[in-house]
C-alpha cells in the first residue's frame, strides 16, 4: 500500500490514494480531518500527487496509519465518510482498540446505504435480534440502540417478511396524559416521537417516510396507544423502556401476534419515573431472563459511536462525584 522509512524511533508513511474524490472524502470540509489526525498524533502530514505522506514517532505513525486505512475501507465500502465514523475510529485506535471482526451489512431502504455494526457489542446486538424473536438492549446514549433496530426493521420489512413497522415511545414527561398540552393529538406526541422519526429520516427519504406512515405501513406512536391491540407480521421497536412501569412493559409484551419480531431500547441509569416507582425495564431482566427466545445484550461505554466526547461526559458522570 505505501513504504515506510526509519530513523531511530523517527518513521515517515506514504499512502496512495485512489483519486481526488477519495481524498477529498477522507481529508474532509476544509481539511478537517487531516486537521484533527494532525493534532491527535502529533504527526507531519503532506499530500502530493495524490500521495498522502506524514512522518512521526513510530507508535504514533503505526496508529495513524491504522486510522487512515479504516477509514478509507469505510470510504471504499460505501462512497462516504460521516464524522461519526472519524470521531469512533479516532476513539478506538486511541484506546488501542482491537479491530471488530466484520460483520454483515443491513440493506435499508431507498437511500442505497448500507449499515454495519462499528463495535464488537454491535455486532452482537444485531445478531441477537436476528437470532431471537424478543431482544432487550440496555446500554448508554449514543450505542446505536434505536438506530439500528429501525434499520434492521426496514431491512426486514424490505425482504417481505415482516409487513409493518411500528415504533412506540412512553411519553414519560407528561405521565401519558397528553391532554394537557396545547395542539391535536399529533402535535402533543411529536415531541416525545421526534428521534423515533429522525432515525427513520436518515435512511429512508422523507417523502417515503410519509408515504409509508400514510399507508400504514410504518406506524409511530406513544405507548399508551397500544393498549387493546394485536400486532401480527410486524416489526415492533420499543425506545426509552426505562421509563416504561411494570404494568406498562407487561401490557406491552402482551401485545406479540404471529410472526413478530419485537426489539425493546432503554437506559437503565437515566430513569425518569416518579420517586418509588420501578422501571419496568428493570423489573423485566430478573422476571424474563431464562425465557428461551428471549436475549439480553448490554451495550457500554466503548459502543458509543457518537462525537468522541460523548464517551468522556458518560465516564465523568459515572465516575464523578454524586
Amino acid at each position: 500500500m505505501g513504504k515506510v522509512s526509519t530513523n531511530d524511533t523517527i518513521i515517515e508513511k506514504e499512502i496512495e490514494l485512489e483519486d481526488n474524490n477519495e481524498a477529498s472524502i477522507l481529508f474532509g470540509h476544509h481539511d478537517k480531518n487531516l486537521k484533527t489526525m494532525r493534532d491527535v498524533f502529533g504527526v507531519k502530514i503532506v499530500v502530493r500527487d495524490g500521495v498522502l505522506k506524514y512522518e512521526g514517532e513510530i507508535g504514533k505513525v503505526e496508529k495513524l496509519t491504522d486510522v487512515i486505512d479504516r477509514l478509507l475501507n469505510t470510504i471504499r465500502t460505501s462512497g462516504r465518510l460521516d464524522e461519526v465514523d472519524v470521531d469512533m475510529v479516532m476513539a478506538d485506535i486511541d484506546r488501542e482498540k482491537d479491530t471488530v471482526h466484520p460483520a454483515p451489512a443491513i440493506d435499508v431502504y431507498t437511500k442505497g446505504q448500507t449499515i454495519r455494526p462499528k463495535t464488537e457489542g454491535q455486532a452482537r446486538y444485531i445478531k441477537a435480534i436476528q437470532d431471537n424473536d424478543l431482544v432487550f438492549c440496555i446500554g448508554p446514549a449514543g450505542t446505536g440502540k434505536t438506530y439500528l433496530a429501525v434499520s434492521l426493521a426496514l431491512s426486514t420489512m424490505k425482504s417481505g417478511y415482516l409487513k409493518k413497522i411500528v415504533l412506540a415511545r412512553p411519553a414519560v414527561e407528561a405521565g401519558e396524559r397528553l391532554g394537557f398540552l396545547p395542539g391535536d393529538i399529533q402535535a402533543k406526541v411529536n415531541p416525545y416521537l421526534r428521534p423515533l422519526y429522525d432515525a427513520l429520516a436518515d435512511m429512508i427519504d422523507v417523502g417515503q417516510v410519509k408515504k409509508y406512515i400514510e399507508n400504514d405501513l410504518i406506524e409511530v406512536l406513544p405507548l399508551a396507544f397500544m393498549r387493546g391491540r394485536t400486532l401480527n407480521d410486524s416489526f415492533i421497536i420499543l425506545d426509552e423502556a426505562q421509563n416504561c412501569t411494570v404494568k406498562q412493559i407487561k401490557t406491552f409484551l402482551t401485545r406479540f401476534g404471529i410472526r413478530t419480531k419485537v426489539v425493546v431500547t432503554g437506559d437503565i441509569t437515566q430513569v425518569d419515573l416518579p420517586s418509588g416507582e420501578k422501571s419496568g425495564l428493570i423489573d423485566v431482566q430478573e422476571r424474563l431472563k431464562n425465557v428461551s427466545g428471549v436475549d439480553f445484550v448490554y451495550l457500554s461505554r466503548n459502543d458509543i459511536v457518537r462525537h468522541r466526547l460523548v464517551r468522556d461526559i458518560v465516564d465523568a458522570y459515572d465516575n464523578g462525584p454524586e
